[in-house]
């Protein structure tokens, strides 16, 4: 659907905090307006409304009825997201939805086709699609820099502080348990950076006596022999946070902290010429951290340093493949540490809607398109079958034939 005269009316269902958040990251986009926030507790809504001179409703059918609506986020928990999504895309609306899309692939699979067949473009809030060091790790991965990603492994200890015994997070039913809540980003990032989807996954579970579920692990096989593995722990003190994403390139290593990455360090082994490429890194860094809709805050920095050996070469073997790697190169990808995790968390919601409006404007395919958020809840629920059955769990590829990627 084409904007109005005065721009994309955005309308907000789901006032509670994250939607809050969202709204507070996208409103000065140019061009959007917040015309309308949706709450089942309509006092709620009120008060955010209250904010942006918005209308107040009560339901995603009563905003996807506005004329002046041209785009729907989807704030709710995640056991609203597939009925509330499809019912916006059959409307003509825009859509940007919450992680996960849905709790089923069944309810997944509805809402990407629906998607196919709507005039409104689906973006799944996906951030790290849209997070700078994952995209420059891909793109140094399109520049031939990094070969082909062997090894994903992500270990999350996260915090319970603020998870009350009776909040939804906990219940499966409202929620689809850790694998498919959280788990999604890190799936969908394994496939992103590995350009594949798993064949098979294996998963685990624990929990704390009498308490839930806690503790998962999944471990996914993609095609060629690529392994994954993920795990997240919510038992944690917010002083106690931690999280790490290892990353295995046969010749070279990235080892990237926080959920939300601010902060990577590559080690690679090359020749003369690689290193002369590693070395020209710093003065694109504009460029390579570069992200359609993403503001930096001016501080982010490539720094790279070089150790020559020109006294040996060093045969070096990955893979089957060997190499003549005599230099080590010792790359910092830096967004400002842990002190900038809300500036870049912020700032990657807003590349999101940045994409769907581009598409909604010109076309093309939103990098987290409802195919993708297919793809990792596919996964996730695969992880909670297996975890649940004790055993491994193979997989077909989950969007149907003629579906878009």
């Amino acid at each position: 659907m084409s904007p109005g005269p005065s721009g994309h009316g955005l309308a907000l269902v789901g006032c509670g905090a994250f939607g809050t958040f969202v709204l507070d990251a996208v409103r000065n986009i140019p061009g959007i307006r917040v015309v309308a926030c949706a709450d089942v507790d309509r006092q709620r809504a009120q008060a955010l409304a209250s904010r942006y001179g918005a209308a107040v409703r009560t339901s995603v059918e009563e905003v996807a009825g506005l004329p002046d609506v041209d785009v729907i986020v989807l704030a709710t928990p995640p056991a609203a997201h597939a009925d509330a999504a499809v019912t916006a895309l059959q409307a003509g609306k825009h859509v940007f939805c919450e992680k996960p899309m849905a709790l089923t692939v069944e309810d997944a699979a509805r809402v990407e086709a629906v998607s196919r067949h709507s005039d409104g473009v689906f973006v799944v809030d996906h951030v790290l699609r849209y997070n700078p060091v994952l995209r420059l790790l891909a793109r140094l991965g399109q520049e031939q820099l990094l070969d082909p990603l062997q090894r994903f492994a992500f270990e999350n200890d996260a915090s319970d502080e603020d998870l009350d015994a009776d909040h939804w997070f906990w219940d499966p039913a409202h929620s689809g348990g850790i694998h498919v809540e959280h788990g999604v980003h890190f799936f969908d990032a394994a496939n992103a950076l590995m350009g594949s989807e798993p064949l098979q996954v294996q998963g685990t579970e624990a929990c704390r006596e009498d308490g839930p579920v806690d503790i998962v692990v999944a471990t996914a096989v993609h095609p060629g022999g690529a392994v994954a593995t993920h795990t997240h722990s919510f038992t944690h003190a917010h002083r106690a946070e931690r999280q790490l994403m290892r990353l295995d390139y046969g010749f070279a290593e990235a080892r990237v902290t926080g959920w939300i990455p601010t902060h990577a360090t590559i080690t690679a082994w090359t020749d003369e010429a690689g290193t002369a490429r590693w070395e020209a890194l710093p003065a694109r860094s504009a460029e390579l951290l570069a992200v359609p809709g993403l503001r930096p805050h001016g501080q982010e920095r490539i720094t790279v340093s070089v150790t020559r050996d020109a006294a040996s070469t060093r045969q070096a073997r990955g893979r089957g493949v060997t190499r003549s790697v005599p230099h080590r190169v010792d790359c910092v990808v830096d967004l400002g540490g842990e002190d900038r995790k809300q500036h870049v968390y912020t700032e990657s919601v807003r590349a999101a809607m940045t994409d769907l409006l581009h598409c909604a404007a010109h076309g093309g395919t939103p990098q987290s398109d409802a195919a993708a958020g297919l793809s990792a809840l596919a996964v996730a629920r695969a992880a909670t079958r297996s975890a649940q059955s004790g055993r491994t769990v193979f997989l077909t590829s989950p969007v149907p034939a003629g579906g878009a990627r």
